[in-house]
């Protein structure tokens, strides 16, 4: 593969896939409370400890959602870091619906280079970087990954729908988030809305499957970073409302409320 880092990020994916759906598949999991009260797993500390050992032999420092972080004095001075959600949604793999990821990302100068973000449930693999940002499906492993390469989708994939499509999360669909989908019915004859968990649905923009993933209310850093590198890889993008780029490694890891969008759609 072109960059060594993408490599090692994308086994990384692999290898703690495969200890989180045996865990999937068990069933037999606590779900404890954070302090956030969103919900934690014993497959969440298990991929955290697994991509952690993987992206230490880099020798770049790991921003991870189960990690301990280190106070900003300290992180400011790092010009490269990983940014990792072990789980994202959480609240999906609890609820069995498949729909929950894998998300590792690069950043460097506060900005994504490269992103991984693995769907072990539903085997489908995102990535992007300097090459450009791509799909493979029916993936589960990195031999696989390897002998099925040749069959990658670049994206974004070409679509011919003519409806105007939102991605709105399934468990974050706020009264700001319908005033944003009633705003768009005003203006577009036809509307959909697709709801989705986790960060496929900043995948979808990047496919092209979905014109725009509006985000009004908390994230954090590890939410958006492999996906904003995928986006940023093709066609798509990922702002705050006043079109600023979002930027990682900063002193509050919160988001501000963003916009993701492909840059193909005509507003």
């Amino acid at each position: 593969m072109e960059d060594q880092y993408l490599e090692i990020a994308i086994k990384a994916s692999f290898k703690a896939a495969k200890e989180v759906m045996s865990i999937y598949d068990s069933g037999e999991f606590d779900v404890e409370m954070k302090s956030d009260n969103s919900p934690l797993t014993i497959a969440d500390k298990t991929a955290h400890t697994i991509i952690k050992e993987e992206l230490e032999k880099t020798g770049i420092p790991i921003l991870s959602e189960e990690g301990q972080h280190l106070p900003y004095k300290e992180r400011k001075h790092w010009d490269k870091l990983w940014i990792v959600d072990p789980i994202d949604g959480t609240k999906e793999f609890i609820k069995k619906s498949g729909e929950f990821t894998i998300n590792i990302a690069l950043i460097e100068q506060q900005k994504p280079i490269l992103g991984v973000i693995y769907a072990p449930a539903l085997a489908v693999l995102y990535w992007g970087g300097q090459s450009g940002s791509y799909k493979l499906t029916e993936v589960q492993g990195f031999k696989e990954f390897e002998y099925k390469l040749d069959s990658r989708e670049k994206l974004p994939l070409t679509h011919t729908n003519e409806t105007f499509t939102i991605a709105a999360s399934k468990s974050h669909l706020t009264n700001t988030t319908k005033d944003f989908i009633d705003q768009k019915r005003s203006v577009y004859r036809d509307v959909e809305i697709i709801s989705k968990g986790s960060s496929l649905k900043i995948c979808m923009v990047a496919e092209g499957v979905v014109d725009c993933y509006p985000r009004f209310g908390t994230t954090m850093e590890w939410d958006t970073a492999a996906g904003h590198a995928v986006c940023v890889n093709a066609d798509a993008e990922i702002t705050d409302l006043n079109q600023i780029p979002l930027l990682y490694n900063k002193k509050d890891l919160r988001n501000a409320d963003f916009l993701c969008k492909s840059k193909i759609i005509i507003e």
